[in-house]
């Protein structure tokens, strides 16, 4: 592709992001309060209701410099700091993956991500519908993978049924049953493989990060888990293979 073709084609990509970013937005600041998703947008201090020409994500908050149009209250950094953030991920997506209905399922899976991070970041709970979400996209992209079936349903049951046993035996107290829903909708999407280094991924992001926070912003000890997990998943869902195939070269080669 010539480089003016492809810098066009990422920069639509990138705008295409940073317009879902916008729901994302909504998503995480409705799913929590159970409010519905499709009501219209209104400014949160004095209630009015928004025009079309104030919600152009991103560039909306630019222009009035993050202030209410109507009663210039401060907009909070968070929306256009998500839409910037979704807008960048669907890049990494495809420039990872190319052009194909795989990173189409991986961007949206990024976007459900993102909801998940920042809400279980804020209340510790992940929201029933974006796991529920993951699920379905879990179904399209098996159904795009059928000769590798069941390397998609055992990765359904792998890591979700063992953090069911530990939520089990704990009464919820070691792990959440968002995390196990989490765990078992992203292993239908990306295999018994990738869900597994995924786990192992996201316990390490958790534990070295939530330490360092600790120490240094003295945090609770009490941490989200969606979030480490979440980015476990991402990593794994774009560069999960090649570190595999790496690693099992890297093995065979210094086996005896």
């Amino acid at each position: 592709m010539p480089e003016h073709s492809a810098i066009l084609l990422y920069l639509v990509i990138f705008l295409y992001g940073i317009l879902i970013g916008s729901f994302v937005n909504v998503c995480i600041l409705r799913l929590p309060a159970g409010e519905s998703l499709l009501a219209g947008s209104h400014c949160t201090r004095c209630g009015h209701r928004l025009s079309w020409y104030d919600l152009f994500p991103l560039f909306s908050y630019l222009w009035l410099k993050g202030r209410c149009r109507y009663c210039g209250a401060g907009i909070s950094p968070q929306y256009p700091l998500v839409e910037a953030l979704n807008g960048a991920l669907y890049v990494t997506v495809f420039l990872a993956e190319g052009v194909c209905p795989k990173s189409v399922l991986h961007c949206l899976m990024a976007s459900a991500l993102l909801v998940i991070s920042v809400v279980d970041w804020r209340t510790f709970e992940i929201p029933p519908s974006c796991s529920l979400f993951l699920l379905l996209l879990g179904v399209a992209g098996t159904a795009l993978d059928l000769p590798h079936l069941w390397e998609h349903l055992i990765g359904l049951i792998l890591v979700s049924g063992f953090l069911y046993l530990i939520y089990l035996f704990s009464s919820g107290r070691a792990v959440g049953g968002g995390d196990v829903k989490l765990m078992g909708a992203a292993g239908l999407l990306l295999g018994w493989k990738l869900i597994l280094l995924s786990f192992f991924l996201g316990c390490i992001l958790g534990s070295v990060i939530h330490v360092i926070r600790m120490k240094v912003s003295k945090a609770d000890r009490v941490l989200a888990m969606g979030p480490y997990l979440a980015a476990g998943i991402f990593i794994c869902a774009l560069w999960g293979e090649r570190f595999l195939d790496w690693y099992l070269r890297l093995a065979l080669g210094n086996a005896p």
